[in-house]
């Protein structure tokens, strides 16, 4: 059987990539640092994947297993050997830290000359995830093995997209996702079937695409509702006037992606409905809180409200209402988010100007700042 190495054993890892590489007949080796997840997935050597859905339709996810990287470097490199498929789900921001041990066992491959080709996929919400894993990767390795990785592995970039909320499984292996799943891999080689997987020869019009209406959508309806003091998105996109904000925010993110893309209008507007839709499935019961949390994050400048501002700005198009919803995202106040108390923090010593420049990389003298900042003060009223 062939294998596939997949870090990151959290609920995304479980519920989604992993569940998809399991069902198309892999061994998954799950790579982790939560130890009772691990020791889990080696007691029980499977779990089951239950969708959010009328139907409460359930797979069984089997030929899992699961190491632990700080504990059991040796087997993860003898993994990364012997895998097919190495793949993460574990944030951007960790990217950096599981670089080394990749590429030693990127390395030990090298050395033992395995013939097969190993495919490279970070599954993360970036823009180019696996060039930055790529990147870190290579610091770590010596001129004469990074020539040898070249030909040897390919780092194939992708775009995910799959909403798991927070689990109230009470220690089950068992992961709650909602019925609808895309992974797209950009890639020109004939690569082994996936089950669920989508090749596209280039990935840009579809990361986007997706980064800049479910991450974006995502993001507007919680911190919007966040201020509105409401629980759920579900419950957030019930009042009218939120909802209508959303449409709004992601007609200005459409206008870019469709000018930038060539992209159909009517198709954009029927994969935005679509995604309104999926955002107000009731069974997530997904937290305002849990979607918003790591703001620093998502106002980076590449991220989901900075970049389809800015990139709406220099093609002259509205960014009015993202404007607002960066305004929304910088009154994130939740105290059980480490960021959130960051961020507000940065706010009370420097001024909203200060966060601008230093967290969006915005000019502070920028028109797009100074609208954003006229939002903040009108949202503080």
């Amino acid at each position: 059987m062939r294998q596939a190495v997949h870090f990151g054993a959290g609920n995304i890892g479980r519920g989604f990539i992993g569940a998809l590489f399991s069902q198309s007949g892999y061994n998954v080796v799950f790579v982790d640092i939560a130890d009772q997840v691990i020791n889990q997935l080696n007691e029980e050597k499977q779990y089951k994947v239950k969708l959010a859905a009328d139907e409460q339709e359930t797979m069984t996810i089997e030929n899992v297993s699961g190491l632990n990287n700080l504990k059991q470097e040796k087997e993860v490199i003898e993994a990364i050997k012997n895998a097919a498929f190495l793949t993460t789900a574990i944030g951007p921001n960790i990217l950096p830290r599981i670089a080394p041990l990749i590429a030693k066992g990127l390395a030990a491959r090298i050395e033992e000359d395995k013939g097969e080709k190993l495919y490279v996929i970070a599954c993360e919400n970036q823009i180019s995830a696996t060039d930055l894993l790529k990147g870190y990767i290579m610091e770590h390795l010596d001129s004469e093995t990074k020539e040898k990785v070249q030909h040897q592995v390919s780092f194939l970039n992708s775009a995910v997209d799959r909403i798991v909320p927070i689990q109230n499984n009470q220690g089950s292996l068992d992961v709650l996702v909602e019925p609808y799943h895309e992974w797209v891999v950009e890639t020109t080689e004939e690569i082994p079937p996936i089950e669920g997987m989508k090749i596209v020869p280039e990935l840009a019009p579809f990361i986007e695409r997706k980064l800049f209406t479910v991450n974006t959508g995502h993001a507007v309806i919680a911190y919007l509702g966040y201020l509105e003091n409401k629980k759920t998105i579900d419950q957030t996109l019930a009042d009218e006037e939120i909802r209508n904000q959303v449409q709004a925010t992601l007609g200005e993110t459409g206008a870019y992606l469709i000018k930038r893309y060539d992209l159909d209008p009517e198709a954009h507007q029927k994969y935005i409905d679509k995604i309104m839709c999926r955002f107000q499935n009731a069974h997530l019961n997904d937290g305002v809180t849990r979607v918003g949390r790591s703001p620093l994050r998502k106002l980076g400048p590449d991220d989901r409200l900075i970049r389809p501002a800015v990139q709406a700005q220099k093609a002259g198009l509205s960014s009015a209402n993202l404007a607002k919803a960066i305004a929304a995202a910088l009154m994130f106040d939740y105290e059980g988010d480490e960021e959130a108390v960051k961020l507000q923090d940065m706010i009370e010593e420097n001024g909203v100007a200060y966060v601008l420049q230093e967290v969006c990389r915005l000019d502070k003298s920028s028109y797009l700042a100074n609208e954003i900042i006229s939002q903040y003060q009108s949202l503080k009223k």
